[in-house]
């Protein structure tokens, strides 16, 4: 059989949103992520990004349920970053008024976390390996 050697370079969560260009600059505002542009008319997708990774924001149809994970599957979330310094980036998001979701802790897995919430609900937690 022969080897790959095609390799994943990237990956981009998706998150469904009830008004993008209001999370788009929430992401900007409260999480230091960055954007370029707005795609349709009025805007339906976004995509953020710091650090050289990316979240997708796309806009949910009018009066859809936008359910998060960890309504559906207790403390799970609907997007995870690894990060190489956790208590720089809690303080960083405290500091900027993020929707801090729950605090900096250690654990029972090994990993330094925290997590955030969107503004639709959506859990998005940040770790460190320690």
């Amino acid at each position: 059989m022969a080897e790959n050697t095609s390799r994943l370079t990237g990956s981009a969560p998706v998150l469904l949103v009830a008004d993008v260009v209001k999370s788009a600059n929430y992401f900007r505002d409260q999480l230091g992520f960055t954007y370029e542009r707005f795609w349709g008319e009025p805007p339906d997708f976004c995509m953020v990004q710091r650090d050289g990774l990316v979240v997708m924001l796309a806009l949910a149809p009018p009066g859809a349920s936008l359910i998060p994970h960890w309504k559906v599957v207790d403390r799970m979330w609907n997007a995870y970053f690894w990060c190489d310094d956790a208590e720089g980036l809690y303080a960083e998001f405290v500091r900027r008024g993020a929707r801090i979701d729950y605090g900096l802790g250690v654990k029972h897995y090994g990993i330094k976390e925290f997590g955030i919430q969107d503004l639709d609900g959506n859990d998005i937690a940040f770790g460190q390996r320690i």
